[in-house]
């Protein structure tokens, strides 16, 4: 019963407010209520506000938070997750005006990626199933947001494929960001950008959004009718599955694993201080204890590891030369405590700290095809050797192409699927912070390990067929991949830090 005139206001204030907006907006405009029908949609230019009519949420405020943790550091994060409760009272532009102030004032603009290589990860997992059908359906995509243009083009265009994607303009001064927004360029902007083709015409533009904010936008003004949803309806979207992504998601950086809501963000830094000893603590289990007392007291201590093995797998001799994909700069010591001794890792890169705290051997690789060859079947001759094909680590359900020259090596070798999961701080990036990789992968509440020795494989050979080094490669890939569920592709180490660190890897 007390249902009924919660429902009645409710259909009130929605009246209310279309009639306001028809009075803000051109008389030519018609508000209805969301979902469209299909029909309306083909061969129509669609402009989509992001927040209110993609995004399942219209909170804005974790992904100004993963600016300000992956751009601008821990104080300025502190400072606005102490900002938040007065942030929560004021309206949404002077929310969004002290947010951009607290992440962008005093940011380097051209230093700044996180628009192409941290922020479209979330975004993706916040897109609503509902939402993206309409922006699929239609024939030309313009997306808005409120947020500034560096943080959404990037995504709106990479990975919606959106043809126009129009955000807020921040001013710059001295080559670094002031914190304010432009007044006038976004109508400016919005305005040319959709209106400046011919076919264009205001009778095939159809807006979507949610309801009050998004309808606000300049864009909206030229739609011949506005499809809005309540923030009720949204909460029973469904996420959109990884497959159906227009772009897949292969390659991202950043250190944090989560959504940083308010309350996660707050959990975070009250874990932090513990989360600094206990991963001191494993890493000196790691370093100093033998395998034998190592495991078991890490798994006490919150590391979870499955090790999976086949009959004919890691039961050989010492001087096995073992391939698998590369999940974190662990991947060797993982390995190392399931054979239950020491092997021999090679890498391109690690940093020097690494290095002298490994509790196995490393050697780096120079990049030369003889030299580096030479080494690897130097080493194989001293004992049990890892190597990583891949060359560099890849998060997702991916794998990246593998080198062959493991083929060349040995005449056989035991693949290794391995798995692993972490839940506040990924342990991989392309910063030149990479000695803190293994620290942040340690300080996770419950970081999980899964190793699984596959059948001893011949290299010269596939189902009794003479073969290659590169077909064993791409043999090899694809049956890791088939194991772990994994998607194999043709990138290489070089397209992934093109794409995350403008550069090919070799710094």
């Amino acid at each position: 019963m007390a249902s009924k005139p919660f429902s009645k206001f409710f259909a009130y204030f929605h009246r209310f407010l279309l009639r306001r907006l028809r009075s803000a907006h051109a008389t030519h405009v018609r508000f209805q209520k969301w979902p469209p029908l299909p029909d309306k949609l083909s061969g129509q230019t669609v402009v989509c506000h992001m927040e209110g009519g993609l995004l399942r949420s219209s909170s804005i405020f974790p992904y100004f938070m993963l600016v300000a943790l992956e751009a601008g550091g821990f104080f300025r994060a502190l400072l606005l997750l102490l900002l938040c409760p007065v942030i929560a009272c004021l309206g949404h532009e002077m929310r969004l005006r002290i947010m951009v102030v607290v992440c962008f004032c005093g940011l380097r603009k051209e230093k700044f990626k996180l628009g192409r290589t941290v922020l479209p990860k979330f975004f993706l997992e916040d897109v609503g199933m509902e939402g993206f059908e309409i922006l699929r359906r239609s024939q030309r995509k313009v997306c808005v947001s409120a947020m500034p243009t560096v943080m959404v083009e990037g995504f709106l265009r990479e990975y919606l494929e959106a043809e126009v994607a129009v955000g807020r303009e921040l001013k710059v001064f001295g080559g670094y960001y002031t914190g304010l927004m432009e007044k006038d360029g976004e109508d400016r902007v919005a305005s040319k950008l959709l209106l400046g083709r011919e076919e264009a015409r205001e009778a095939d533009v159809i807006g979507f959004g949610g309801y009050p904010n998004s309808v606000h936008h300049p864009l909206f003004s030229h739609c011949k009718e506005v499809y809005l949803v309540s923030e009720k309806d949204k909460r029973k979207w469904s996420v959109l599955p990884r497959t159906e992504y227009p772009k897949p998601l292969i390659f991202h950086d950043g250190r944090i694993a989560f959504g940083p809501t308010p309350i996660s963000t707050l959990c975070m830094f009250l874990w932090m201080p513990l989360a600094f000893l206990l991963a001191i603590a494993r890493a000196a289990v790691f370093i100093f204890l033998p395998y034998i007392f190592s495991v078991p007291l890490l798994g006490f201590m919150g590391m979870h590891s499955r090790v999976i093995t086949s009959p004919r797998s890691h039961q050989a001799a010492r001087r096995q030369l073992y391939i698998s994909n590369h999940r974190t700069l662990l991947d060797p010591l993982y390995i190392s405590a399931a054979l239950g001794h020491h092997v021999t890792a090679t890498t391109y890169s690690v940093s020097r700290i690494s290095e002298m705290l490994s509790p196995v051997r490393t050697v780096r690789l120079t990049r030369n095809r003889e030299q580096d060859k030479g080494l690897m079947k130097k080493l194989l001759h001293e004992g049990a050797l890892v190597v990583c094909p891949e060359g560099t680590t890849c998060r997702e359900p991916y794998l990246i192409r593998f080198s062959p020259l493991f083929a060349e090596v040995s005449e056989d070798v035991v693949p290794v699927a391995l798995e692993s999961r972490v839940s506040m701080f990924y342990g991989t990036s392309t910063s030149k912070l990479k000695f803190l990789d293994p620290l942040c992968f340690l300080m996770n509440p419950f970081p999980r390990y899964a190793v699984e020795f596959m059948e001893k494989v011949a290299t010269g050979w596939i189902g009794g067929n003479k073969c290659s080094s590169c077909e064993i490669a791409n043999h090899l890939q694809g049956e890791i991949g088939k194991r772990l569920g994994f998607e194999c592709t043709s990138f290489t180490r070089r397209d992934k830090y093109l794409m995350l660190a403008s550069n090919d890897g070799s710094l």
